[in-house]
């Protein structure tokens, strides 16, 4: 608008993401400078390949150096939509020592460098805003940093990753066995041609660590989180869990216990009634539970072009106020805290146990014997059909720590009577 302050940016990455920010800033242009009082201008975007022709980036625009950037004292934001730890983490830093403010969608980086980043913002009085890092349009971040910090959080738990939601949603309401949904979602663009990060747990672990940091006030990294992918799943796990009323989701769960932070990644039994349980296909939804606001869920597309965009232009429109209002770098980051980050063998469940065992007198006995005798209680077990002499027996246990769990599966296995341990999962509740 005629007669508003122009405040300059910089995108780094034109790819799906990028150029997302750059289309819906665009479409913005009238809304941003109403809701800020200033015109909001990407002046650059930096790129590998200046001669590639980029969807809605204007090609005069590009730029392969990155010193063009960083020596442009008009650019006063860099929105950095790269991806990956270097150059990604050089360039942040750089920015933000020449005191340009940091808007990232970056949660490799911030997985495992957030604290160090976060320090050279706050050293040099700038914002490092990462709303995009988590769950796309969700405003999880928002909500744990400024909502919910009065709500005494005790536990975050979700489903982060678009990917291996949609295809727990094939296998569960379509009956189809593993690979067949993951062809299905690489076919539709919901995996990626090598999904190892997504099917591992990887992604998700990676926002949990995220999560983890904010909610509890303490650095958490990738490194720290157990994860356990969904690639061991099998249709009968799905369907004996769902006999017993369970669904069964890839959950991220974090928690604060007396002796420190509980974080971790792997598929879970959710009760049917559990609101995360009606969580289907790609969409996300973060459950939160806190001392003072009891549960709260936050539900959304957790990825994809214009979601992802959204959340990145969301974190503009604030860093603007900030800029207008001389108020960068004011909101210090609760990253310095360490509180321990527990062994996942140091942490309780409940397992889902699917065994084939001979179909003989005294077999389930042998079996409840071994699991008592190493402190695992069974809730419930049915033994399913006999078929040429071996039965699946289905268990679940009450909660038990880890560590003895697997202590008496490393006998079981041992047992002459078992023929296969055939599923392990845990199971949400205590």
């Amino acid at each position: 608008m005629e007669g508003n302050r122009t405040i300059h940016a910089a995108l780094l990455g034109a790819g799906t993401v990028g150029n997302g920010v750059y289309k819906l800033a665009a479409q913005m242009r009238e809304e941003i400078a109403q809701r800020t009082g200033a015109d909001f201008v990407i002046d650059r975007v930096l790129v590998r390949d200046v001669t590639k022709e980029r969807e809605d980036v204007p090609r005069e625009l590009l730029t392969d150096d990155w010193r063009e950037i960083i020596e442009d004292e008009k650019i006063e934001i860099v929105l950095e939509l790269m991806g990956g730890i270097e150059p990604a983490r050089t360039y942040i830093r750089e920015a933000l020592r020449t005191g340009k403010q940091v808007v990232t969608a970056n949660k490799d980086l911030l997985a495992e460098h957030g604290a160090e980043l976060f320090r050279e913002a706050q050293e040099n009085g700038c914002d490092l805003q990462f709303e995009a890092a988590v769950a796309g349009a969700i405003p999880i971040v928002r909500m744990l940093k400024k909502s919910l910090t009065a709500s005494q959080l005790t536990e975050v738990m979700g489903i982060v990753n678009g990917t291996t939601n949609y295809i727990l949603t094939r296998m569960t309401e379509d009956g189809m066995d593993y690979q067949e949904a993951l062809r299905m979602a690489t076919e539709l663009g919901y995996a990626e041609p090598d999904p190892t990060s997504d099917v591992e747990g990887y992604d998700a672990g990676r926002k949990l660590a995220i999560m983890a940091s904010i909610a509890f006030q303490s650095n958490v990294t990738f490194p720290q989180v157990y994860t356990e992918g969904i690639t061991k799943l099998t249709a009968e796990d799905i369907r004996y869990a769902k006999e017993f009323g369970y669904v069964i989701k890839l959950i991220g769960m974090t928690r604060l216990e007396e002796d420190g932070i509980e974080v971790k990644v792997h598929p879970m039994l959710i009760p049917e009634q559990h609101p995360l349980a009606a969580v289907r296909d790609s969409f996300n939804a973060v459950f939160v539970h806190g001392l003072a606001c009891d549960d709260a869920m936050f539900m959304g597309r957790g990825a994809g072009k214009m979601p992802t965009a959204s959340a990145v232009m969301g974190d503009v429109l604030d860093v603007m106020h900030h800029i207008l209002s001389a108020s960068c770098g004011k909101v210090k980051s609760s990253y310095d805290r360490q509180l321990p980050v527990k062994a996942v063998s140091e942490t309780k469940s409940r397992f889902f146990l699917r065994i084939r065992v001979t179909d003989r007198p005294g077999a389930l006995a042998n079996i409840a014997g071994i699991l008592g005798n190493n402190d695992v209680s069974i809730a419930q077990a049915v033994q399913k059909r006999s078929r040429d002499g071996v039965a699946d027996l289905v268990i679940i246990t009450g909660p038990v720590w880890e560590r003895h769990f697997n202590d008496s599966i490393r006998i079981l296995e041992g047992m002459s009577v078992i023929r296969g341990i055939s599923g392990i999962i845990r199971v949400y509740g205590n």
